[in-house]
């Protein structure tokens, strides 16, 4: 079966991978990581740049575990993107995604692109926080 991974390159996106590496080791899973954005801005910084993609690479490299990564700067956003992978791969367990952590406030207003993946996908989603700074 395959964990479809939302990766940003901050501290939650980290996590999502490494809760998404620990689950696939413990079920045989193979990860199929995906970092997403509008278009080529450089400066989004949910979008991965080619080193930061290299390092997560290697890092999983180093895991054992099956993977790929890919990076879609096709014009979808990530929810597009991740939703659009549920359906086309044929053996989605789950989708693992980061949060930032969050004050009281910032709670009621739960990123978009969370609150849309966890209300349309069909299969569970696994939202993992930040570590504390």
């Amino acid at each position: 079966m395959t964990i479809i991974v939302g990766y940003v390159p901050k501290p939650q996106g980290k996590s999502a991978v490494d809760t998404a590496v620990r689950i696939a080791k413990d079920t045989g899973d193979s990860l199929f990581v995906v970092n997403a954005g509008v278009g080529e801005a450089v400066d989004d910084p949910l979008v991965a740049t080619p080193q930061q993609l290299e390092n997560l690479r290697e890092h999983l490299d180093t895991t054992g575990v099956p993977h790929e990564v890919r990076q879609y700067l096709r014009g979808n956003d990530a929810v597009e993107e991740i939703l659009a992978l549920e359906e086309d791969l044929p053996d989605v367990r789950m989708i693992v995604i980061g949060t930032p952590r969050r004050s009281r406030v910032g709670k009621l207003l739960l990123g978009s692109i969370a609150q849309n993946i966890i209300s349309r996908a069909t299969t569970p989603v696994l939202c993992v926080k930040a570590p504390r700074q």
